[in-house]
């Protein structure tokens, strides 16, 4: 079933824990569609007037700040063992190359890359966890976070439900093509992070060497 004709089906109140839960467990550290289901979700608030916009987007808001300060502190405390786990588990999304690539970009923006994080898919599950690991200040971390959710999660919830409102003619279509446009952008992040991944690796040392 497609995604917004499944929450069609589902109560409004379930709608805001449904997008603030999986955008919180995906900001933790989790690879979840937590894009898909916000862009969705407000597409859905501009077909159907049960869905409060503004509510929407604070639930979404709330679940990116939460859940990537739940995953600083789990970063802060397990240290480098926990992305070595991490990898273990997901070796798709935490494995050395992309962790490096994550390492390099923090280490040269630093807090900017927190909040521009948002905007990238993978980035995006790496953020609270990394910054905890690397030790980042907590107050950095928490204005880049905080700006950066509001941001991201505000500014997509606002974007595309006026964008639904203005389009209404053509709203069916371009639910479609929200929802392909959204995929499209987190599968080409993450194929360009996974190429720059592969370069941070350094290649293995031969016995001749």
């Amino acid at each position: 079933m497609h995604v917004q004709e499944w929450l069609e089906t589902v109560p409004a109140v379930a709608v805001y824990a449904l997008v603030g839960l999986v955008i919180g467990l995906e900001s933790l550290g989790i690879p979840l569609p937590g894009e898909i289901i916000l862009v969705s979700s407000a597409l859905l608030a501009s077909q159907h007037g049960d869905i409060d916009p503004v509510i929407l987007g604070a639930c979404a808001t709330a679940g990116a700040i939460i859940g990537d300060s739940i995953g600083y502190a789990i970063g802060r405390k397990g240290g480098r063992p926990l992305l070595a786990w991490l990898g273990a588990k997901f070796p798709r999304h935490f494995s050395e190359g992309h962790i490096a690539t994550a390492e390099r970009s923090f280490k040269k923006w630093g807090m900017w890359a927190v909040f521009f994080g948002r905007f990238v898919a993978l980035l995006r599950i790496f953020a609270g966890p990394l910054a905890g690991v690397l030790r980042m200040p907590y107050w950095k971390f928490l204005i880049a976070n905080v700006l950066g959710g509001i941001v991201w999660a505000g500014g997509t919830t606002a974007v595309i439900y006026y964008v639904g409102i203005v389009a209404e003619s053509w709203l069916k279509r371009f639910s479609w093509l929200g929802l392909v446009l959204a995929v499209l952008i987190g599968v080409t992040s993450m194929l360009v992070l996974k190429r720059k991944a592969k370069k941070a690796v350094p290649e293995p040392v031969t016995a001749g060497d």
